[in-house]
């Protein structure tokens, strides 16, 4: 009877706390500089231009295609003769890309009218600033873009009015864009935007110049996509690239640097699938299968990511920082997309 009433009361208090709510800062204290960890500097290679008073930087990319940050977002306009397409809307630049499109605009004589807005894929960190420029713009992106807006129904991010389902060239006064679709990557309705006649591609959220990517590899929903994405990247004929993120553009070398990056995390997590006993981290916590499961990765992880961040330490900015993570989410993709390191048991 005490057995029972003791394994009643432990039950009836694990669901009481359970079910209470959890304060969020109840127990944090402020935190201080000094107790926040260390990691490697940032090479200067990986850094952008400094942005103004404002808070942004605006610049040419070729010709009358230009490009704005605000050093940790990007966006890019097209100048024509029948007014500006813009490409993206990241609510972080916000009101400073039509000031940017102004700043461009007054300098060169032409229109800052902006009658065109081409969605790279519908996450709102970088569409969540669409609805500063009214219903009259023409939006245009992925036929998936469309439903997973809709879906989702925010207000600051109107569905596109053009859709597209593998290819569409879009002509603009007197200006030439291809916007392709090469299958998931990031999003399923993430774009690549060709600007030919400008020897540029823009294609966020895979390869972030200079940078590894953010964590969990870029939170990319489809991680073969995104391995295989850079190749199609290069097929293009291109000489600068818009990342999306941080605050530089990007080059045909730091798209090659990058896939290194993500060939050797590759080839890092195939051996420690095979050489990483699970053996003592199952006999160590017995029953407790997660606590076994999470140490087991942990050491995989740092088996793969250990010798990359030595690598690339000095060469990509943060490889200390988010390497682990990415490691973290390309092992479970080959794990279990492809299949590697699984036993049959006999």
């Amino acid at each position: 009877m005490t057995s029972t009433t003791n394994r009643r009361s432990f039950l009836a208090a694990g669901a009481a706390v359970a079910a209470a709510p959890v304060v969020a800062g109840a127990l944090a204290s402020p935190a201080s500089a000094d107790e926040l960890p260390d990691y490697a500097p940032v090479p200067p290679s990986a850094l952008g231009p400094a942005v103004n008073a404002q808070g942004y930087f605006v610049g040419r990319v070729q010709k009358n295609l230009y490009w704005v940050t605000d050093s940790t977002y990007q966006a890019a306009f097209l100048t024509t003769k029948d007014g500006v397409v813009l490409f993206d809307a990241p609510p972080s630049i916000g009101q400073n890309i039509q000031r940017a499109i102004d700043q461009i605009a007054a300098e060169n004589g032409v229109s800052n009218k902006v009658t065109h807005l081409v969605y790279s894929h519908h996450h709102a960190d970088h569409l969540g600033a669409s609805s500063l420029f009214g219903k009259h713009v023409t939006r245009i992106g992925h036929t998936e873009n469309k439903r997973l807006l809709a879906r989702d129904n925010d207000p600051t991010r109107p569905v596109p009015d053009v859709t597209f389902e593998t290819r569409r060239t879009l002509h603009v006064g007197g200006e030439r864009i291809e916007l392709a679709y090469h299958g998931t990557n990031h999003t399923p309705d993430n774009i690549y935007i060709h600007f030919p006649d400008h020897d540029t591609l823009m294609l966020v959220d895979v390869m972030l110049p200079g940078w590894v990517p953010f964590d969990f590899f870029n939170i990319n929903e489809d991680v073969p996509g995104s391995i295989a994405a850079p190749a199609k990247a290069m097929a293009y004929p291109w000489k600068h690239y818009i990342g999306g993120h941080i605050g530089r553009l990007g080059t045909r070398q730091d798209m090659t640097v990058y896939r290194q990056y993500i060939d050797d995390i590759v080839a890092g997590v195939k051996l420690a699938l095979v050489n990483v006993d699970p053996t003592p981290f199952f006999v160590k916590y017995g029953n407790n299968a997660w606590a076994a499961v999470k140490e087991y990765q942990a050491a995989q992880v740092k088996y793969a990511s250990d010798p990359v961040i030595k690598k690339y330490l000095g060469v990509l900015a943060a490889a200390d920082v988010y390497t682990a993570t990415t490691t973290f989410l390309i092992l479970e993709s080959i794990r279990l997309d492809l299949g590697v390191g699984s036993q049959v048991h006999p």
